[in-house]
């Protein structure tokens, strides 16, 4: 795999700021025929985001993220050794959150870009940013979807 996506970039899609959705969003929407990578511990970052939320907003929710999970090749993947070396031992990692260090350190080692807009990673040479522009539609189902799910607006700060 050629990306790595964390949880900001999957929880921006539901942001409370615009142009943050968008941008995440438009990255999914581009990358339905590409295989990504999530770490397992960015999938549960997701998740105990997700389920903190009331039970309607749940609802709302994960037809979304089951139905995109289904259709994108979203490959969630446990660190390896590599991983862990590269978050211990890289010294432009040395200054993040072992969370931060671990998923950044997860790219690195796989020779691969990770796409974040958390802004603790954001800035790094091994991260880029979904790029904003005018929003995209999933597939129509897909996209209903979507707009269903859009009863989650959530907060990005990391």
């Amino acid at each position: 795999m050629k990306e790595y996506i964390d949880a900001s970039v999957f929880l921006g899609m539901h942001s409370t700021d615009e142009k943050t959705r968008v941008a995440c969003k438009n990255y999914f929407v581009k990358s339905l025929n590409k295989r990504v990578g999530m770490s397992l511990e960015q999938v549960g970052k997701c998740d105990d985001v997700i389920w903190q939320l009331p039970r309607e907003q749940q609802d709302a929710y994960y037809p979304f993220m089951d139905n995109l999970h289904t259709i994108m090749n979203i490959k969630t993947v446990a660190y390896d050794a590599s991983d862990i070396q590269e978050a211990t031992n890289n010294p432009k990692l040395q200054d993040l959150s072992i969370t931060d260090r671990l998923t950044a350190g997860m790219a690195i080692a796989k020779g691969a870009e990770l796409y974040s807009v958390n802004p603790k990673l954001v800035g790094g040479d091994y991260v880029r940013s979904p790029e904003a522009g005018k929003e995209l539609s999933f597939p129509l189902e897909l996209e209903k979807l979507y707009q269903q799910s859009l009863k989650v607006r959530i907060c990005i700060q990391e």
